[in-house]
């Protein structure tokens, strides 16, 4: 069923389902485990009034989607604590990867849609950083989280630590290749659990929401397939696989951690989006 699934997806994803950054968790649970999900999922959120979701992978890093960032602004970064409640810090510096084009939906971008933050202070010591995981295999479930809207017309439902279990039905490619995952039961073609907005940047583990094995992270999300109402959450999930891209994120965390700590806030500039932008410092 999973490869019907995905043969359905390749001919009309592009065609007739909408698509949209992925934002917040729908059909799935709130997250209430203090040593799951809420060990190592981060909320990012923007001046300019953006939300995405994030995956901590050291004390000062974090791992989120590109295209949360491009509008610029000062960014922060919330984390709870073992009783959920928010903590808010300073971003000070954003590495984007360098295939990322600025100004492109995730879906046709031709780019890798991930990020690096570095932030002012190292995060609580009650944070779990992740570890990249290995290659993410068809029919494989796994655990994603993020914050944002658990009903897709209801803005006031975003904000809250959400989960769900999802299968990898495979590869799905435009102008680049994502995994593309979906609800347990429904398959996609139903509406059933998946991302949504806010969810973008949030990691997807393998195995349960306490695992510390990072395979992905959240890009975008669609409706289902068989349905007459234009969704946009609730259908496909879209993964960027982070076991390609272990070298890039090894190496930008080396670079970001380089930058000497907090101490750089007082040289730091607004960052200025164009198509050559390699990193910059947030205010």
């Amino acid at each position: 069923m999973l490869a019907r699934t995905l043969a359905i997806l390749s001919l009309t994803c592009g065609l007739a389902l909408a698509t949209q950054p992925a934002s917040a968790v729908v059909g799935g649970v709130n997250s209430r485990d203090a040593g799951g999900a809420r060990a190592s999922t981060v909320r990012i959120e923007t001046s300019r009034g953006e939300l995405c979701s994030g995956a901590v992978i050291a004390p000062e890093i974090v791992l989120t989607a590109a295209h949360c960032l491009a509008d610029g602004g000062s960014i922060s970064v919330v984390s709870l604590d073992p009783r959920f409640r928010a903590r808010r810090q300073t971003v000070i510096a954003l590495l984007p990867h360098p295939s990322f084009v600025p100004g492109t939906t995730p879906r046709t971008q031709p780019g890798t849609d991930l990020a690096l933050l570095r932030l002012a202070q190292p995060l609580p010591s009650d944070i779990e950083p992740l570890n990249l995981g290995g290659q993410l295999s068809q029919g494989e479930t796994v655990t994603m989280a993020g914050y944002g809207l658990s009903a897709e017309n209801n803005n006031k439902t975003a904000r809250r630590l959400r989960e769900t279990r999802l299968v990898n039905a495979g590869n799905y490619t435009t102008q680049n290749t994502v995994k593309v995952a979906v609800d347990v039961e429904s398959r996609g073609e139903t509406p059933g659990a998946g991302a949504c907005r806010g969810d973008s940047g949030g990691p997807v583990l393998r195995g349960t929401a306490r695992s510390r094995d990072l395979v992905g992270i959240v890009s975008w999300s669609s409706g289902p397939l068989k349905t007459r109402a234009r969704r946009i959450c609730g259908g496909f999930t879209a993964i960027t696989p982070v076991s390609e891209y272990r070298n890039w994120i090894a190496a930008g965390s080396a670079k970001l951690l380089a930058l000497g700590g907090a101490q750089r806030q007082d040289e730091a500039v607004q960052p200025q989006m164009n198509a050559g932008w390699s990193w910059w410092f947030t205010r």
